[in-house]
């Protein structure tokens, strides 16, 4: 029992649930990448249709659930989601409120930018390799990466006895950090951390303090508060005021606090807010709070 729960617990971990440190891919974002770069669906190509790409990876690398390699696909291609999206999707990807994407069917997509440097020099023996499930074809088994992805894009995985949760970060300070690390091998946290003061979340907000993050760099645990970033705006023609927030924490539901704010108005539960609307469109996320005339307004 033990040695066979030992097994299925590397083959979760090694194969399915956790990032390499590497290149910061859990195998499936790994195989969908090198199954894009191996098709020619490079970021100066035309965009192909999703399903293509599923059963690509499917019948040569990846043998489980269509769904599964579909959702990482999608995952990877969401602005929201990843700081630095890897996969150029073209179509219905799903939105910050929840709304799932279109069926793979409908969807198209082709490698990002970014993505280069992660797939670079990978035709010219710079990783190892090895057999997919049927033994008929090779693929990497990590991918060149010059981009730190792991550090970046962050990662966030549930294996069996264990668990990652790694935020994102600004790719400047990264790499500022880690050409000061280069010539210092012995600096320290606080000196890395005038580099890099904290994560970069692909939504915006604000951080409340810096104790949970310097937590997190040096014991692998911390836990910090992030807060919607908002704007004091006078309404025009009206002696009142509106409440406009740009950004959002990290894998919020954007739908979820502006519902729950209008049932709380209606039930007269909140003073001082007269209207809540959501008014994002293409150009980007934007909710607004009326304030009533007179409303106290917070200073922070």
């Amino acid at each position: 029992m033990k040695a066979s729960y030992l097994d299925y617990a590397m083959s979760v971990i090694v194969a399915r649930a956790l990032p390499g440190v590497r290149d910061g891919l859990k195998p499936v974002q790994r195989r969908i990448l090198y199954a894009m770069h191996d098709q020619g669906m490079r970021p100066t190509s035309s965009y192909k249709k999703s399903a293509r790409l599923v059963g690509e990876v499917l019948g040569k690398y990846h043998p489980h659930g269509d769904q599964s390699v579909y959702d990482a696909q999608v995952r990877m291609a969401q602005p929201f989601s990843l700081r630095y999206p890897l996969v150029d999707g073209q179509g219905n990807y799903g939105s910050v409120d929840g709304d799932p994407p279109a069926a793979m069917r409908y969807t198209e997509c082709r490698l990002s930018s970014i993505t280069e440097m992660m797939l670079g020099d990978i035709d010219r023996d710079t990783v190892d390799w090895g057999e997919n499930f049927d033994q008929s074809l090779k693929e990497p088994t990590v991918l060149p990466a010059r981009l730190p992805a792991l550090l970046v894009n962050g990662a966030s995985g549930i294996a069996v006895g264990m668990a990652t949760n790694i935020p994102p970060h600004n790719t400047a300070e990264i790499c500022d950090a880690l050409v000061h690390l280069i010539s210092h091998p012995d600096a320290s946290v606080d000196d890395l951390m005038q580099f890099v003061q904290g994560p970069d979340f692909p939504t915006g907000a604000h951080i409340w303090g810096q104790e949970g993050i310097r937590n997190a760099y040096v014991s692998g645990r911390g836990r910090v508060m992030v807060q919607a970033d908002h704007k004091v705006e006078d309404i025009p023609r009206q002696e009142r005021k509106r409440l406009g927030f740009n950004e959002i924490p990290f894998q919020g539901n954007k739908a979820n606090p502006v519902a729950k704010i209008a049932d709380l108005i209606k039930a007269r539960k909140i003073e001082g807010i007269s209207e809540v609307r959501d008014e994002s469109d293409r150009k980007g996320m934007r909710i607004v709070l009326e304030l009533r005339r007179g409303a106290a307004i917070p200073s922070y």
